[in-house]
């Protein structure tokens, strides 16, 4: 299998942006990761595109691959949609990579789009429940927010965590969204504004939640036969990991981690030849600040129930041991849903090049992206590294 290296990545901005459209969003993402790559490349010069979307409030679902690769002049190449709910463009992602490796393709397009803040509250959480378990879960009542403060209570009553750990997580990312021009809420917060803010779904309250955002991401993934035209700086895709989990929180052996995480992680590392004490900074997928939590556990950051201990030590904040959502997370920098995953690859992307601006990590040479399916229904993991001098 050959190796695999991202040699451009960028995305729009995330937010309410009701002036643009799912296809000029993701056009303008595409524009971005051509502009990108070091040593220039053509649109031709891509083989094939891989597009996640949820495609919330139902436009174009069917053939929405090709309706924004041709818009954006990739024209004739192959085009495929997936759509694995919130996790749909990390999948996208790691079936370029899959693409590449093989030898099926040297070059591939692998991004994302969702727009969500054209429609009313209640048609927003009825496009955000449809990745919830549908027969149990959302024909009963149960919203997105609800299932991860049920995850959130069982945490809490099994290990010493406690609401205001949540609040510190927010507090973080908002600081961190605040460094990042693309953040959809970029703006810092205080510890009391993410205490005492309204209750959404016990015990999580609205700083615990990321926000709906229209946004695109889109990554340029190249393979070794042909990565030092682009650059002589790629950054390498050492291991990926992915798995599934039940999609009902019911059905599952324990409400205080996501298997489907655990299991992709340990994929990844294991691709990778590293552990987890080898990164330098993690993209997590925080929907929630819970799930934020419940992630460094998951991802092996530290034992469980001592994901409070992370926070209490600021070990995951942007000048501790090892930072955590530099770009914002979901949280600040805003969840367009089938954009998420190809975003955080955007982040690690700047990051392992420094290019991160006043959110740069120091001497980052190894980082990890985690993008998460609805409550853990699907997960996927990529370690990606810098290297130097090919």
């Amino acid at each position: 299998m050959r190796d695999a290296y991202i040699i451009g990545a960028g995305q729009t901005e995330f937010g309410a942006m009701p002036g643009e459209s799912y296809r000029s969003l993701f056009t303008a993402a595409v524009d971005h990761a051509l502009d990108s790559v070091p040593g220039g490349i053509d649109a031709d010069a891509v083989d094939e595109a891989i597009v996640g979307s949820l495609g919330v409030g139902g436009r174009q679902i069917g053939l929405s691959g090709p309706a924004v690769t041709e818009h954006a002049g990739l024209d004739g190449i192959p085009s495929t949609r997936v759509e694995n709910a919130c996790a749909a463009s990390g999948y996208a992602v790691r079936q370029a990579v899959q693409a590449v490796r093989s030898g099926m393709a040297d070059v591939v397009l692998a991004g994302g789009v969702e727009v969500m803040t054209d429609m009313s509250g209640d048609a927003a959480k009825y496009w955000l429940g449809v990745s919830g378990e549908t027969e149990w879960e959302r024909l009963t009542g149960t919203t997105f927010a609800g299932v991860y403060a049920q995850m959130a209570s069982a945490y809490f009553d099994q290990y010493d965590a406690t609401p205001e750990h949540l609040s510190k997580i927010a507090v973080k990312n908002h600081a961190n969204g605040a460094k990042n021009p693309n953040a959809h809420l970029g703006f810092e917060c205080s510890l009391d504004d993410a205490t005492s803010a309204p209750a959404v779904a016990d015990p999580l309250n609205l700083y615990h939640c990321c926000p709906t955002s229209d946004g695109a991401a889109a990554v340029l993934v190249a393979s070794e036969a042909v990565v030092d035209e682009y650059t002589a700086e790629p950054v390498r895709v050492a291991g990926v990991g992915a798995a599934s989990e039940r999609v009902g929180l019911f059905e599952r052996d324990t409400y205080t981690g996501i298997d489907s995480s655990t299991m992709a992680a340990a994929t990844a590392y294991e691709r990778a030849g590293i552990e987890p004490d080898n990164l330098d900074f993690a993209e997590v997928h925080d929907c929630f600040a819970i799930a934020e939590l419940m992630a460094y556990e998951d991802l092996g950051f530290c034992d469980r129930g001592e994901a409070h201990e992370l926070v209490e030590a600021g070990a995951t904040t942007l000048d501790g041991d090892l930072p955590v959502n530099a770009s914002g997370g979901l949280k600040s920098k805003g969840h367009p849903i089938g954009a998420t995953g190809a975003g955080q690859v955007a982040e690690a992307y700047k990051q392992l090049r420094g290019e991160a601006g006043d959110r740069q990590v120091a001497d980052a040479e190894r980082g990890l992206t985690h993008n998460v399916g609805g409550s853990g229904g699907a997960a996927v993991v990529h370690v990606l590294e810098r290297e130097v001098g090919r």
